[in-house]
């Protein structure tokens, strides 16, 4: 009931929001603050990075790295410590962001052979029938060109750190430069000279960083270096306490990863005068491994290294970036009507379990950041750990701006919680659904349902079932669905991702033969 009433507010809000937004106040009302509803209509920025994982971002207790400026938005509003994601890969988190709507209905299931449909409702099309100013500058990563923008700067595909094409409306234009420096040069652009001042806008600039092959920008080259990172303690995971899933994925750091990742090879992207850098910040560092002749755990140490301070060097880039951003903010007087969100895409393997990339439902592929400053609306500091998704982002969008949320979305909106209250029925529980197989690192097919304190994951393709407590096992090291003690909290799981099933409609698994996986489905 509470939703549905809260919709209908929107819905009358919104009529009173499009009347008023020019001379709407923004100073706060009482001891409480000014009520979404009553304010001018904000600006939003979305801040989408790429594959960037929690426990790389000091705001989230990271013991590797500082990231002084994404801790800026935390502390200027919420920080959210269980927000998840519904299928942990690139293209469909973002599909799903758009759309509010799970893969299965949205149609884009994975990056292999998925094309995102344009044509279907977005929220950056709801904006722009409400009188926002819309723009989309980085990666977009969906096939398709973007609708429901009035500017995109999209990079090709994956896009590349060094001297990136980026096809801008329509048009094809090569930059000179770092990835994460020419996107926020064109988020600047955007807000310092090319939108309409009259008009609220939404901006969502998306960087590529830190997604694999984490090549660092030129000034960054040698940062870390003769720093030795910690290794997390389940690097060397032999899975004994997991199914088949765990035992076959090709993504493991000290076996996957390749001579372009490791930087035994130069990038084909560099100029001549980038090049020379490059090679003097790597070359004396290879020269010294190629002599070491380094095996077994010396090994696994070294390409761990490399590894981590050539991701952590991108993420550096990606919060100075960031900090720009909210610099002209603050300079410009934006800051005081503009939302502030950032997250990424998916979480992200830093060697736990002795892995890069992502997919699994285990928790750090799983989870996202995210981050939201809201002047005026949410209290500075503040920290929630209710289930959140990315599937609720839209909808919040659209709740800040005042406008009501399409039936069909599936997803909450996260307004309730960015004024400090907790709705009595917030959800409990979480489904997941990863597709991408046969793929690349060959992560096997599942679903699942997390709540507070377990994870129940279905390998369905496999017939196996995996159920983690994670008050008592917070790394998931192993499975206890076969323990007698947790039969009932299993049956009562498999209910509830029956239920979330049908909540979402989402179609019938396919299952192989055989009677192993008939009575594991049961």
């Amino acid at each position: 009931m509470w939703h549905a009433a809260q919709k209908l507010l929107r819905a009358l809000a919104e009529i009173v929001l499009f009347l008023t937004a020019a001379v709407a106040p923004s100073a706060a009302t009482g001891d409480e603050g000014p009520r979404p509803q009553a304010r001018a209509r904000p600006n939003i920025i979305f801040i989408f990075a790429d594959d960037h994982a929690a426990q790389a971002m000091s705001c989230y207790g990271s013991r590797i790295n500082t990231t002084p400026n994404l801790d800026r938005i935390a502390a200027g509003g919420m920080l959210f410590r269980n927000c998840f994601c519904t299928n942990s890969i690139c293209g469909p988190s973002r599909a799903v962001v758009l759309t509010g709507k799970h893969s299965h209905i949205n149609g884009f299931l994975g990056n292999n052979n998925s094309r995102f449909n344009g044509g279907q409702p977005t929220f950056p099309k709801m904006f722009q029938a409400a009188g926002y100013e819309t723009a989309i500058v980085g990666k977009w990563h969906l096939v398709s060109d973007p609708t429901g923008f009035d500017t995109w700067k999209i990079l090709v595909g994956q896009g590349t750190y060094y001297n990136p094409v980026l096809i801008e409306n329509g048009r094809k234009v090569r930059h000179e430069g770092y990835v994460t420096d020419v996107i926020t040069d064109l988020a600047l652009d955007f807000l310092k000279r090319e939108r309409d001042p009259s008009k609220p806008f939404v901006l969502m600039y998306h960087h590529k960083a830190p997604h694999r092959e984490w090549e660092p920008s030129l000034r960054h080259l040698t940062l870390f270096d003769g720093v030795d990172i910690p290794e997390p303690p389940t690097l060397f995971d032999d899975y004994r306490g997991r199914g088949t899933a765990a035992h076959v994925q090709q993504m493991k750091v000290v076996r996957d990863l390749n001579r372009l990742d490791l930087k035994l090879v130069a990038p084909k992207d560099l100029n001549a005068a980038q090049l020379e850098k490059w090679t003097a910040a790597y070359e004396p560092k290879n020269r010294a491994f190629r002599a070491a002749h380094l095996a077994g755990k010396e090994l696994a140490h070294w390409k761990y290294e490399r590894y981590i301070k050539d991701y952590l060097r991108c993420v550096a880039c990606l919060d100075e970036n960031v900090g720009r951003v909210l610099d002209y903010l603050d300079q410009s007087g934006l800051a005081k009507n503009t939302v502030v969100v950032y997250s990424s895409d998916q979480g992200f393997y830093l060697g736990e379990h002795g892995w890069f990339d992502k997919r699994f439902m285990y928790e750090e592929s799983y989870r996202m950041p995210l981050l939201v400053r809201w002047p005026g609306v949410t209290k500075p500091g503040a920290v929630c750990d209710s289930l959140v998704s990315n599937l609720d982002f839209a909808e919040t969008f659209l709740e800040m701006a005042g406008l009501s949320a399409p039936a069909d979305m599936q997803g909450q909106s996260l307004v309730p919680l960015l004024s400090g209250a907790i709705p009595p029925d917030w959800r409990q529980s979480l489904y997941y659904h990863y597709y991408e197989y046969p793929a690349v690192h060959m992560v096997n097919k599942h679903e699942g349902v997390r709540t507070p304190r377990f994870k129940l994951i279905n390998f369905y393709e496999l017939g196996e079932w995996e159920l983690y407590d994670l008050t008592r096992d917070p790394h998931e090291m192993h499975s206890v669905y076969a323990d007698p003690a947790y039969a009932a909290t299993a049956k009562d799981l498999k209910a509830e991702l029956a239920r979330l099933r049908g909540y979402y409609h989402v179609p019938p698994n396919p299952l192989p033969g055989g009677a192993k996986s008939r009575a594991a489905a049961r």
